[in-house]
């Protein structure tokens, strides 16, 4: 018998807040859109096409810095490039919260918390969008995980698979 990828009852992850908790599995839809050389923007929807999230920074700016903004456009995490990054109930231990598995290069990816299959993201490319500067992801998110948390990994491994 097959066990489930995901069960109910299981304590949510949530990084960022439960709000970006949803008690069923939620597929989204983020484009990137590269504005200028300095400039990229994510948007992040639902498959019914609601507006969720959004990414702004530079795409080679000194500080590595990307702000996630909620759909009114307040900020809800600043992202910069670091050496280490713990969470903070793990500090002590040798061993990390998530991994992945897969790379940008190969074109997906899968997160998991230990064993636990968290989110999927399968990155959509075709020649003709890198060079218009428009890429499209599909990422899958599972139950009780938190969303913007799996979209801030995606940036963050994009940022650091692009040339």
């Amino acid at each position: 018998m097959k066990v489930p990828e995901w069960a109910y009852g299981v304590p949510p992850i949530s990084v960022i807040g439960e709000s970006y908790c949803t008690p069923y599995p939620l597929e989204l839809i983020v484009k990137k859109k590269i504005n200028k050389l300095s400039s990229s923007q994510f948007q992040v929807f639902d498959l019914s096409g609601n507006f969720l999230l959004k990414v702004d920074g530079g795409v080679w700016n000194f500080k590595l810095k990307r702000v996630l903004l909620d759909p009114a456009g307040f900020p809800i995490l600043t992202l910069r490039g670091k050496i280490n990054i713990f969470l903070a109930n793990n500090f002590k231990k040798k061993e990390p919260d998530f991994h992945i598995t897969g790379a940008y290069t190969s074109l997906s990816f899968k997160v998991y918390e230990g064993r636990r299959l968290i989110a999927e993201v399968k990155h959509n490319f075709t020649l003709e969008s890198f060079c218009k500067g428009k890429e499209k992801y599909k990422v899958k998110v599972y139950p009780e995980v938190d969303y913007a948390f799996i979209v801030a990994l995606l940036v963050i491994l994009d940022e650091n698979d692009t040339p």
